[in-house]
Formats: structure tokens, C-alpha cells, sequence
């Protein structure tokens, strides 16, 4: 055929993708799913060369050849599985902290499970404390038998613990008080379980991409970029809304946000707090839902929202990343500017001493963190529950809240390398760089630091128990913490101290 123009057309009512005038492209086989009356994206499989990709769904468009990286994020992921599986890589899990109901199941918190003993899984008992990394049997805790399936994500969340496989399939396992595990009850899961949704539900044709996990409810993403939520659906005392759902309704296993399909929206990554919740979508554009109590929606009122709508005082920035801590939400702008809104009693929107920092501190509007970053360009942001840190292009690491600090603190005992990714627990923080090597700090009484030790650390200190190890990803939860580690050829599946 003539011509080099690859024109992409995709509604999201029609479902359809036609490629046009594509020179010296050999066609090798189709990929389609359908659930109910809604036909998924009917997707030529092309043996592509890296100019060649498809562009987040909209109405209609002509794209331009692109990057091999962006094929990659954008064709939904059981395509891009049959792509990838013969070069993909192996990973395994390290964990460490409290395991409390389950949250870190290695060989003997899962027996214990089993069992119904240990303290680990009796209500209100301490946990079990591990304080260095403990490597994770993949194949006993999430049932992985099959040598071209590994362990993709994985997520603590405040009072449990997801991993999803690159099959598409996911796994809860914790405190499920509130139906925030999405199991159809409300029943403690200290042995890990495979999340599942109803034949009556899109999600059970579909994989799991993203899943944040929360004390009273949580959210996914799945391979098509639509949302999810379930859990405690608030209440008119505590705040209501925080699913999206229009109402204050609790869901006990995943439910579709109907209104994102509705608008033509898709998820491009979801952060979960208390009692709201935080959607980035693919256009750039943030969204909020839940309870307004001290600002956390960032727009101005205090009035609880029902839906997902948009974050007006960002409408001019295309974000690129969110986060979102126990009552309060940071985005990054494209030009590498964060912006916080909500609860500031602790100083975790780093304004510094320019507002008052006390029990009733808040910020009701997006507001540009500055101080030590200002005239810097950030590349990654994270939250935990009071405080929050980021990381700069040039990999230096900012930190500030949890009381400790009012704006960005910059951590120079780190400038001999350079930092690539941040996560944010409960007072405590993890770094990770571009050699693959995690520091921690903060508060660790709960074993958080993986520092043999259950003590303070106030610089960012080396986890010798993962030396010689590339980790690739990081998850912190409240008491405990997760890594994925790129696997040797040679490496095996069992566990090792």
C-alpha cells in the first residue's frame, strides 16, 4: 500500500481501531474480548517498528509515528502480554516490618494463616516484626506455578497487601474490616487470596494494572484504563462519596465508576486516602471524590462530593503524577511543579511556617510547593500518611511533614548518588537508586527500616539486607513495606533472609 500516515480511530462507544496506509507491515493475528454489550478494543497484533503507536483512547485521531515506549503504555495490557512474554523479566518480593493479619506472607505468616493462630492474625494482637527483608515464596503465597508468569506490582496499603502477577491476576491479603480487600465480605484474609469479580462484572474479562489499597475502601485500574472501587462508602458523620459511586452505598467486591465511561474518561492512575479519593486520567486532568473535610477535594469547599470532578484550579497544568496521603493529595505538573491541598497538620504540603501548623491547618486549593524546589524540576512525588517527599531530575530527595520538617528538606548524605523513585509510609520514608539500592529513614519501631535494628533513623541509611540485589520498585504501607527484585537467570523461588 502507498503512503506512511497511520491513522488510529477508537470510540469509546464503537470500540473499533483501524490502521491505515501502513507500509511493509506484516498483519499476524487479532486480539478481542467482549463482556456484556460493551466490545473491547479490536486490536491487530503487528510485528512493529518502534515509530509505530497508540495514542490514549479519545474520539478520533491522526497520529504520527512514536515511540516504542508508548506502544508499550498504551495498547491494553493482554495485547501487550502476547507481545512481551517470550523477553519478559522475572521478579521476586521482599518485604519487611509488621505483619499484622497476614500483610507479610512469607512460609510462616501464611501457616500460621492456615492455622488460625499466631498473633499475626488475632484482632487487635501486635503482629509479627520482621526488621530486614524477608524474600517472599511467590509460588506459596500467590499460587504462581508457571515459569512465564512473575509477580509485576506490588502495594501495601495501610492495613494490607496486594500483588498483581503479569497474567492480570491480583492477590489481597489483611485486615478487611471495612470490605477494602474486595473479597464479598467482611472477613479478615491472612493467607492471600485472588481477587475476583463477578461474571456480571466487566473486570471478570479483564486484568488488573494498578490497585491502591486503603484502610476503608480502595480502587483499581484495570487493563483497559477503567476504574474501580468498593469498600465503606462513608457515612453522613464521617463523609461521603469516597467510591464515586453518586452515593454513600459500601461495596463489597470491585465496582466499575460508571460515570468514567459515561464522560469518555479513562485511568491513567487512582491514589486513595482516608475518606477520598484521587483519579488521574489520561488527558492529564485530576479528579476528586469523597469527603471534603479539610480540604482534601482542592476545591475550596468542605462539601462532600458524590462524584469524581475535576480539580478546577489545576485545569490549566497537564499532570503527570498523584499521590495522595491520609487527608491530603500532591500532583506533579508536567513542567515538574508539585502542587499539595488538604489537611496540613503536620506540615505535609510544605508551605512552610507561612500558614499556621496546627490540629485545624489546611489548604482548600491547590497550592505550589516551593521553598528548596523552587527554580528545581521534580520527577517523582510520593505521600505517606503526614508527610511527603519528591525527588528532583538531578536524583537529589526532598522530604517534609510528619512534624519534622515545614517544607522541603534536602538530604545530602545522598548527593554521592543519584535517586530515582521515593516511597512514603507512616513517618518513615524509603529511596531507591539508579544502581538499584534502597535507603530508609524515619521512625522504626514497627521494623519498617529493615535495618536490623527497631530504631530511629533520622539519615538515609543503606538496607544491607537487599546489597547485591537490583530492586526495581518500592510500596510503602503504614508498618510495613514491600520491593520487587530483577531476578538472576539462575535465581530460584524460595526464601531467603
Amino acid at each position: 500500500m502507498a503512503g506512511t500516515q497511520n491513522e488510529l480511530s477508537w470510540s469509546r462507544c464503537s470500540y473499533h481501531v483501524t490502521l491505515h496506509h501502513v507500509t511493509g507491515y506484516e498483519h499476524v493475528g487479532y486480539l478481542a474480548r467482549r463482556y456484556d454489550n460493551r466490545s473491547l478494543p479490536l486490536l491487530a497484533l503487528l510485528r512493529l517498528p518502534p515509530c509505530l503507536a497508540l495514542l490514549a483512547p479519545s474520539a478520533r485521531r491522526t497520529i504520527a509515528p512514536a515511540s516504542a515506549a508508548m506502544l508499550a503504555r498504551t495498547i491494553p495490557a493482554a495485547a501487550r502480554r502476547v507481545l512481551t512474554s517470550s523477553s519478559s523479566r522475572r521478579y521476586s518480593v521482599y518485604a519487611w516490618g509488621t505483619s499484622a493479619k497476614g500483610t507479610i506472607p512469607v512460609s510462616e505468616i501464611i501457616d500460621e494463616g492456615k492455622s488460625g493462630g499466631g498473633s499475626s492474625i488475632i484482632p487487635g494482637g501486635g503482629g509479627t516484626k520482621f526488621d530486614i527483608p524477608q524474600r517472599l515464596d511467590v509460588e506459596k503465597a500467590f499460587g504462581i506455578d508457571d515459569k512465564n508468569v512473575t509477580v509485576k506490582r506490588v502495594a501495601s496499603g495501610p492495613t494490607g497487601t496486594a500483588a498483581i502477577l503479569s497474567d492480570g491476576r491480583c492477590f489481597v491479603v489483611g485486615s478487611n474490616e471495612n470490605g477494602q480487600l474486595g473479597t464479598g465480605e467482611k472477613v479478615d484474609v491472612p493467607v492471600p487470596k485472588l481477587l475476583e469479580a463477578p461474571e456480571s462484572s466487566p473486570l471478570s474479562k479483564s486484568g488488573v494494572s494498578t490497585i491502591r489499597l486503603g484502610s476503608n475502601f480502595s480502587a483499581l485500574i484495570d487493563d483497559n484504563g477503567d476504574l474501580y472501587s468498593w469498600g465503606f462508602g462513608g457515612s453522613a458523620l464521617s463523609g461521603m462519596g469516597c467510591l464515586g459511586h453518586g452515593d454513600a452505598e459500601s461495596h463489597l467486591r470491585p465496582k466499575l465508576v460508571e460515570s468514567l465511561v459515561e464522560d469518555g474518561c479513562y485511568a491513567a492512575d487512582v491514589a486513595v486516602g482516608e475518606l477520598h479519593m484521587t483519579v488521574l486520567t489520561t488527558e492529564g486532568e485530576v479528579l476528586t471524590t469523597g469527603s471534603g473535610a479539610y480540604g482534601r477535594l482542592g476545591n475550596l469547599e468542605t462539601a462532600d462530593q458524590l462524584y469524581l470532578d475535576p480539580v478546577e484550579l489545576l485545569g490549566g497544568e497537564e499532570v503527570s503524577q498523584i499521590c495522595s496521603g491520609h487527608a491530603f493529595s500532591l500532583a506533579l505538573t508536567k513542567d515538574g511543579i508539585i502542587h499539595g491541598w488538604g489537611r496540613n497538620d503536620k506540615g505535609q504540603l510544605g508551605v512552610g511556617a507561612s500558614l499556621s501548623v496546627d490540629v485545624y491547618a489546611m489548604n482548600a486549593l491547590p497550592s505550589p510547593i516551593e521553598g528548596q524546589l523552587e527554580g528545581r524540576i521534580v520527577t517523582k512525588i510520593a505521600a505517606g500518611h503526614s508527610h511527603a517527599a519528591a525527588v528532583t531530575d538531578d536524583g537529589e530527595l526532598f522530604m517534609w511533614g510528619s512534624s519534622a520538617y515545614l517544607d522541603p528538606h534536602l538530604f545530602p548524605n545522598l548527593l554521592h548518588t543519584q535517586v530515582v523513585d521515593v516511597a512514603c509510609g507512616q513517618d518513615y520514608t524509603m529511596a531507591l537508586t539508579k544502581e538499584g539500592e534502597v535507603y530508609t529513614f524515619g521512625k522504626g519501631k514497627t521494623g519498617v527500616l529493615g535495618l536490623a535494628s527497631l530504631k530511629k533513623a533520622n539519615q538515609p541509611t543503606l538496607v544491607e539486607g537487599l546489597k547485591g540485589k537490583k530492586v526495581t520498585e518500592m510500596s510503602a504501607g503504614l508498618k510495613h513495606c514491600m520491593v520487587l527484585v530483577e531476578e538472576d537467570s539462575d535465581s530460584s523461588s524460595g526464601e531467603e533472609k
